[in-house]
């Protein structure tokens, strides 16, 4: 039987309310466990390469999407160098998810929906008890910003607007942090349309090179981003393949059309969304900078280079 660490976000308004519920799950299904929880950034990264170098094999994150990447990230050494090899710690060890965030991205992607807790629990407790061994190999991003420090998310990596209003929700308080993640990240970003304007760039997707205007460009495994948005309808994220939104001559009335209409990926016959397809991504600013979000955390500013990595993680399925 696979004892879990469990990494708990205790940061996290939805977590407070669903770790009770995970607790007395295990305990009432008669699963061992350990628990840490995460108090700063990197926090569930260090914890989780602590625990797979001693030897543990599964690992589950209660979380969401920025918890759940800084643990996938955990799984393999740190990289020096944006072209190092991802080196995993323990190939045969599993990441189980627990959602509990504002938006749960990548979870949704796997399935196709916003599952239950206690779907994910099950899950879970069929690893540990069953001695289930079901997993799916995921795809990571590797990726670099302009402080040059390389980093690992999951699912995606959006510039411009995105990081604009990723800022935005981490910094919502009080009654909007109880509100459902949807909303939250609508809110966010029609607050963030008073700042909106794009900016020259060179966008490079393999061997494909492109010069533009934006202020609005999402490079992803999963087809969800920013809280149940499907930038990307067929992105899927075990396809070794990353998926380009690029938007182009975009002002504040059409991402008001356009908004409500990414929630189906009816954004995509938009003459201003192109879609591209990749394994290397570089984003390059020819005047000012834009700030860069991965996986809802904020990571800095352009230029920025992206690779995948294809299945090089083992989710508990």
């Amino acid at each position: 039987m696979d004892s879990p660490l469990i990494i708990v976000n205790r940061n996290a308004a939805q977590v407070q309310r669903a770790w009770p519920q995970v607790r007395d799950y295990l305990r009432h299904h008669g699963i061992a466990f350990d628990v840490r929880e995460t108090a700063r950034a990197g926090d569930a990264q260090r914890e989780t390469r602590r625990a797979l170098n001693q030897g543990r094999r599964l690992i589950a994150v209660l979380g969401g999407d920025g918890t759940t990447s800084e643990a996938a990230a955990g799984f393999f050494e740190p990289l020096r160098d944006f072209e190092d090899e991802l080196r995993p710690i323990n190939r045969e060890a599993a990441l189980a998810l627990l959602p509990a965030g504002t938006g749960d991205d990548f979870a949704r992607g796997l399935v196709g929906h916003r599952a239950s807790l206690n779907a994910w629990l099950a899950r879970l407790a069929a690893r540990c008890r069953e001695g289930r061994t079901e997993t799916r190999t995921v795809d990571v991003i590797c990726a670099e910003c302009a402080d040059g420090r390389p980093f690992v998310c999951l699912n995606a990596v959006t510039v411009g607007f995105g990081a604009e209003v990723c800022a935005r929700v981490a910094a919502q308080s009080g009654t909007l942090r109880r509100l459902p993640g949807e909303v939250r990240f609508t809110l966010a970003a029609l607050a963030a349309l008073n700042g909106w304007h794009e900016v020259p760039l060179r966008v490079a997707v393999d061997a494909e090179v492109i010069e533009c205007r934006s202020n609005l460009i999402a490079v992803t495994s999963g087809p969800y981003a920013g809280g149940g948005m499907m930038l990307a309808p067929r992105a899927r994220s075990d396809d070794g393949a990353l998926d380009v939104m690029l938007t182009t001559g975009v002002t504040r009335k059409i991402v008001l059309r356009e908004l409500p209409r990414t929630r189906d990926g009816a954004h995509l016959h938009s003459p201003v969304v192109r879609m591209l397809r990749g394994e290397r991504v570089e984003i390059e600013p020819l005047a000012a900078r834009l700030g860069v979000e991965a996986d809802g955390d904020l990571r800095g500013t352009l230029p920025l280079r992206l690779r995948v990595v294809a299945k090089a993680l083992r989710i508990v399925f």
